[in-house]
Order: C-alpha cells, then structure tokens, then sequence
C-alpha cells in the first residue's frame, strides 16, 4: 500500500506543481526515477506483473503531464494510451545440458559460466545436437562490399560456428571496418543472423570484456527466458543454439586444436582467414515452451497546431531485467534506475514543460517502448507497425540513461553517424555554452543497441541523446572513471538503483537542450536528413514526395 501511495503521489506531483515551458524539476525528475525503480516495480520485464504496473504509471503519468493518448486505435476511433507489441516468448523448463569434446574428452559445460545459451527461438520446443562440429569462423562476417568473407566456401550448415565478438579491426585499429568504431557486422546480433542465414545448427560467440564492451556478468543473465517478434517461420531466423562461450572455454579450445587463442585472433584479423575446424563437437539438449504475450509501448501525444500529420517522436525504453538469480547481497531485482528509469523520467517531465506551453505546430509524440533489452522489440515493432506515417516523421530524439552526476560542458551521440539532427543538436548546444563530443567509445556499438536504431533500419533520421563526458565538477577524468565503474558494477546488474547522492542538475541542462530542438523542429518546415554517403538515407530519401 505504501508504494502504491508513492506511485500515485508521483502522478499527482506531476499536476500540482507551476507549469512553465523549459522549467524543468530534479524534484519531479528524482520522484519519478524512484518510484519506477523501486522494487514493487519488480524490474520491469515485458509480459509480467512489473510491465503492468509500469504501463499503468506511465500511462497516468503521461495524462498527469497533460499528454493525450496517442496508442492503438479503439472501435470507436478513440486511441489508447499503449500500442500492443505482439511476442513470442520462449523459457527453458529445464536446466540445458550441454558438453564439448575438448582434446577427446567430453567436458560438461556449466550454463552461465563456460557457455550462456538462449532459449531456443527457431520454434522447436526441444532442441538436441549430438556431436555436432565445432567451426571457427573468425568475426563471422560476410561483407561483400568491403571485399571480405570469414566464410569463404565453408559449409557450415548443421554445423555449431564460433565467432569472436566486435570487428577485425577493433584491435588493429585500421582497415576495411573502419577501425576502432564498431559497424553492424560487430554487433552479436548480426552474427546470429548471418548464422541462420547459412543454415548453421547453431552459433556461440567468444565473450571477451574489451570487445563486449560489458563484463561477461551481464551475458551470464537472463538466458532462461527469451522473446522475439512473431514470425511465420522463426527457424529462418534463429539458429537451434544461440549463445556465448567464456573466453577461458575458447582458449582451452584452441589449445587442443593446436593453436593460442591469441594466434586465431590474429588470424581471423587478415582478409586471407580461413575457417577452421576446432576438431570438437558439442552436445547440448535444451527444452522450452513458447507463448504469445502482448508487451506494451506507452504512447502520449500533443497534436500539432498547424501541422498534425507531421510528428516529432521523443523515445525511451521502459523495461528492464526483471527478477533473477540473488547477487552476493541477496538481491534479486535488476531495478534499472539508471537504464532507463532516468529516460523514462525524462520524457515525463519533457511532456509536462510541452503540454504547459502549448506544444508545437507539429505533433509531438511521446514513446515510452517495450522489450528493449530483449533486442529493440518495442522500437522494432512501432517501425514495423507505426501508429504515425514515418514518411512524416520529423525525426527521433531517443534518451537511454541520461547522466545522473551533474552538468556537463558537452553532449555526445551514441555512434559517429552523421545526421541534419546532431546538426541541429550542436547548434543549439552552442547557443548554451556546450560542444558536441564524438562517441568516446564507438567499439561499443552504441548505436546498435538503443531504440533510434530500429528508426534509422527505416530510414527516419535518429539519434540516441548522451549526456557527455566532460562534467563541470570533475571533467573528463571524473566522467571516464564513473563510465567505467557503471559499466563494471551497475549495468544490467542488480545494483542499478536510485541513490540519493545523484546531481540531477545535468539532466535539467540535457532537457532544456533537447526542449529546444525540437521546439525549433516543431514550428519549422525543415525535415532533417542523413549526411550523404550514410547507409541510411537512400531509404529516407526514398519516401521524399510525402514531405513535399
């Protein structure tokens, strides 16, 4: 009872406070971060108690800003305040069994430590290799435009492929992939993709801390369950096996096939790479079911004064792990505070200074996504199913973790894209004292892994707003060591909660910087688009006579 007080006492402090355009409270900001990290929220995971109850906050809190629903249409022409996202979601109900023969002996591998598999979404509610060869494929990549197959003419179907993580540059810093900076082929999800393309029994991708960009803690978490968007037939898109290997598991690989880790990393580095057959096999037997659940996307909207049809959308994703396995303290919720309850915070309290002042001639739409941690769903399935004709989408201004330890002199992106948005972003930026800072860590992947992404797949100009990394108390220096301390100790951990120690000074500078994009986009007739040469702007570019 006492936190359903607080949720509604959130709502309610969302009304009864002074409205003005661009004023902007840590109070109600720091109120609303929480509460919806508070453990009655259960850690928010799509398709449970915790999603309802989050659904429910966001809803009264979006009404509560003065935001009208802009969700599915009801019978009645009426729109709800959620978009149904429709998925199918698998859970092992038993422990997998899994073994590899290393060096001819078969060694049972230990679920969450020398291998972390998925359940299974190719549809099968039993999955069984027996014996079935081990084949290193380098990073896994088929680029033809860069002149560059791990592949070669490899067979590998009905074969379990290994793949190191990130890109063949990453280390070497230079060549065909851009360097340092991560491309899609480096991202675990392309790799999945590309391994059920060629009809691979399954996948097992190297985990390595550096390339990751994360500890392997946060992959050895959450394979019990899985969820992807419906398809009609799900095993063209998913290999039986998907998962991760320890690099300590692939270092006693290689040593028994007669070759250092490190030598087949260097290897796999040269456009000359062959394939190579790790002389071992591997055992596994997972069994699951799969059901249909319908996640929720919370949507809120302020029809435009002049030009309704044309909509600016503000994105942020309101899920998180749930409930898992107790950490050393005992804890057993992921509360992600940081991811995303600060986004989510941020929206809010964006709307409420919109609605105050009377919105824009465009509409703005306000999206608080769903399954975001299970690969973008929510983002995936709105680009796929748009409530708003994403021709006229303006463009999408996505916040996933704003900062949370005090202002910054600059902003940054997630990725080097180039886009009419950071154009517009910098600018205004300028105008507040503040520079734009490329991504300090493009090997991430950034870009790949927050909701904008799915947006640009469909050629509408996006960008993932960060904070920066040159903080007023403190600079560069104090920003790096607490990046790297969230990276180690808090993210997707159950350590991600609300501390009142936070300056959320920062994030009332980002907001007034975001407000001010897209009040200048809302009363313009400009329609940004991506720097020539991006991949994606011949899709936008594509749909240019609805914005004429």
């Amino acid at each position: 009872m006492i936190r359903l007080f607080a949720a509604a006492s959130a709502i309610a402090l969302a009304t009864s406070l002074p409205a003005a355009a661009q004023e902007f409270s840590e109070e109600r900001i720091d109120q609303h971060i929480r509460t919806l990290s508070d453990d009655w929220f259960e850690g928010r995971a799509p398709g449970t108690s915790g999603e309802d109850k989050t659904v429910a906050y966001l809803s009264g809190a979006f009404a509560g800003a003065g935001l009208q629903p802009g969700g599915d249409l009801r019978e009645d022409g009426s729109r709800a305040w959620t978009q149904d996202v429709i998925l199918n979601r698998s859970t092992m109900t038993e422990a997998p069994s899994l073994s590899i023969s290393i060096g001819g002996e078969d060694v049972t591998m230990v679920q969450d430590k020398d291998l972390a598999v998925r359940s299974p979404l190719n549809g099968m509610a039993r999955v069984k290799l027996d014996d079935v060869p081990l084949l290193f494929v380098g990073y896994g990549t088929h680029a033809p435009e860069r002149n560059w197959s791990d592949f070669k003419d490899a067979e590998v179907k009905g074969k379990v492929i290994v793949a190191l993580v990130n890109d063949p540059d990453f280390e070497s810093g230079e060549g065909v992939f851009g360097g340092e900076a991560m491309t899609y082929y480096g991202r675990w999800t392309y790799k999945y993709e590309e391994a059920a393309r060629r009809g691979a029994a399954g996948v097992l991708v190297i985990h390595e801390t550096k390339p990751a960009s994360y500890p392997w803690g946060v992959i050895a978490n959450g394979n019990n369950e899985t969820l992807d968007i419906v398809r009609d037939d799900p095993a063209k898109a998913h290999s039986a096996l998907q998962g991760w290997m320890h690099v300590d598991t692939a270092s006693r690989l290689f040593e028994a096939a007669g070759i250092s880790y490190e030598e087949a990393k260097k290897m796999a580095q040269r456009r000359d790479f062959q394939p190579m057959d790790l002389g071992a096999t591997i055992d596994a037997t997972l069994v699951s079911k799969s059901e249909q659940i319908a996640a929720k996307n919370v949507v809120g909207i302020l029809p435009g004064s002049k030009h309704p049809d044309e909509h600016i959308l503000f994105t942020g994703h309101h899920d998180h792990l749930g409930v898992g396995e107790p950490d050393e303290t005992g804890d057993t919720i992921y509360n992600g505070a940081i991811d995303n309850a600060s986004g989510l915070s941020f929206m809010i309290e964006m709307g409420r200074a919109f609605a105050a002042s009377g919105g824009t001639e465009r509409s703005l739409v306000f999206l608080a996504v769903g399954a975001e941690e299970s690969g973008l769903l929510g983002a995936k399935y709105y680009a796929a199913n748009p409530l708003y004709p994403l021709e006229t989408t303006v463009g999408v201004l996505n916040v996933d973790g704003p900062g949370v330890h005090g202002p910054t002199r600059d902003f940054s992106i997630s990725g080097s894209a180039r886009l009419g948005l950071l154009d517009v972003l910098t600018e205004e930026a300028a105008a507040r004292g503040r520079s734009y800072s490329p991504d300090p860590n493009p090997a991430a992947g950034g870009f790949f892994r927050s909701d904008h992404f799915a947006f640009a797949q469909v050629g509408v100009p996006a960008v993932s707003f960060n904070s920066g990394r040159d903080l007023v108390d403190g600079g560069t220096e104090r920003a790096a060591a607490i990046a790297k301390t969230y990276a180690t100790k808090y993210y997707h951990q159950q350590s991600d909660e609300w501390s009142p120690d936070w300056d959320l000074t920062g994030i009332v500078n980002d907001a007034q910087l975001i407000y001010a994009v897209a009040e200048r986009l809302g009363n313009s007739r400009d329609w940004p688009n991506w720097a020539e040469g991006s991949e994606f702007k011949a899709l936008r570019d594509a749909s240019a006579e609805a914005r004429d």
